[in-house]
């Protein structure tokens, strides 16, 4: 077994950046409590007076090509992600939903995969019922956007009908209004038109459907935030309890080996990259400041942890 004290992991870390001219600090951190939380399916620890819990939906090995970063050079990329101690050639896309009990209830930050997407996906029901999260007590479903691993987890597949029809769905106004717009179908390449029909299906005709604008207090202590750029009305949602908070950033930056430390990258995902690395900068640039706990849908687990400044990017510290 090796025993590396977090001195010894930052040198090792620096020599790799040396080694591969990255032109900036790297550090490293344990891998211990990612493994655990990733074999039990989550992760449970509290913001002041909030209990939180991340669930693990699955995690998608996804091939990295040429287009997954449209503004780096594919050696850059490699670069990057055999920094982070990853292959090169594979992304491990996890996805991750975060959950918070406060004042009574149960609050959950997105929906999840629905099992309607990648292979490896699907595994937040059963995870849930580990974490003791019983889906028919969840009383808000608070949504950051509508991409299919966020939103299809609100859906039946087959029939479209409700998941969580007792919870109240929460939802950006601008995203909504974006995706539920009679003339999205002309703004739209022709393989998104499914999801557009799909929400158009569903959601304004659902009646528990609650549209909040930015900066609103939707539950006592907590608030969305505007972080526009990945889509039309992508929403982070900060979350405090006494002098502690935590923002749910969701898609703010993807990957973080590759999007935390290199914020001007642009991801295939982002709608609008310029707008995208705008706001993923100053959100970073904020949670850094005001030393608040994340969580990110695609961090892996525990899928929560600091953001530190590292040379002109981000790293993430997941919680020990």
């Amino acid at each position: 077994m090796i025993d590396m004290t977090r001195r010894e992991l930052v040198v090792s870390a620096g020599a790799v950046s040396a080694v591969l001219g990255l032109g900036g600090p790297l550090t490293l951190f344990p891998s211990g409590v990612a493994q655990a939380a990733t074999e039990k399916g989550f992760h449970a620890f509290k913001v002041g007076d909030v209990e939180i819990v991340t669930v693990l939906d699955g995690v998608w090995q996804r091939p990295l090509d040429e287009g997954f970063v449209r503004n780096a050079k594919i050696e850059q990329v490699w670069a990057a992600l055999e920094a982070g101690g990853y292959a090169p050639d594979t992304i491990p896309v996890s996805f991750t939903v975060t959950f918070a009990r406060t004042g009574g209830k149960t609050v959950m930050f997105d929906a999840g995969t629905g099992g309607q997407l990648a292979p490896t996906a699907g595994k937040l029901a059963a995870n849930m019922a580990a974490a003791g999260i019983d889906p028919a007590k969840i009383d808000v479903v608070a949504m950051t956007h509508f991409h299919p691993d966020h939103v299809f987890g609100l859906m039946a597949a087959g029939s479209n009908a409700q998941v969580y029809p007792n919870a109240e769905i929460i939802v950006p106004a601008a995203e909504y209004e974006w995706w539920t717009d009679a003339g999205v179908f002309a703004r739209l390449p022709a393989d998104r038109h499914g999801l557009a029909k799909r929400l158009q299906d569903t959601l304004p005709s659902w009646k528990n459907v609650r549209r909040v604008a930015s900066d609103t207090e939707i539950l006592p202590g907590i608030r969305s935030v505007a972080a526009y750029g990945h889509t039309a009305g992508h929403t982070v949602f900060q979350i405090a309890s006494g002098k502690e908070q935590l923002f749910v950033t969701a898609d703010a930056a993807h990957f973080p080996a590759l999007f935390l430390k290199n914020p001007g990258w642009h991801v295939m995902f982002d709608s609008d990259p310029e707008a995208a690395m705008t706001t993923r900068k100053a959100l970073f640039d904020r949670v850094v400041a005001e030393r608040a706990l994340v969580t990110g849908y695609h961090f892996g687990m525990p899928g929560a942890g600091r953001i530190e400044a590292d040379g002109s990017g981000y790293t993430f510290v997941p919680l020990a």
